[in-house]
């Protein structure tokens, strides 16, 4: 009994860790959509990858999560740019597009 409480427990937390992730994903593809659109460039893939992902405090000083992911654009066409974008927590902090461009939302 004591280890089918643990073990839905421990799927519920997994599933909780899943949702999370899958929406701060949701939320840096709108954040790089929106990004590309504004430097009038094309987003490719319509998608972002997660690169790094570390604990942090953010601005109030509560620990969040730190997620990095990346995403390649075009101005061209026929040249891949990268673009980088930080989230702490589900807040979008910086955009970095490869060539200058830094949007903070």
């Amino acid at each position: 009994m004591e280890t089918l409480l643990i073990l839905l427990i421990l799927l519920g937390v997994l599933l909780w860790v899943w949702q999370a992730s899958l929406r701060a994903w949701e939320t840096a593809r709108a954040a790089a959509t929106r990004a590309c659109r504004t430097s009038a460039v094309q987003l490719l893939d319509d998608t972002v990858a997660l690169d790094s992902l570390w604990p942090r405090r953010d601005r109030s000083g509560r620990w969040q999560l730190e997620r990095i992911y990346l995403f390649e654009f075009t101005d061209t066409g026929s040249t891949r740019r990268t673009g980088r974008l930080i989230m702490v927590g589900n807040d979008v902090e910086v955009v970095q597009m490869e060539g200058g461009d830094l949007i903070i939302p």
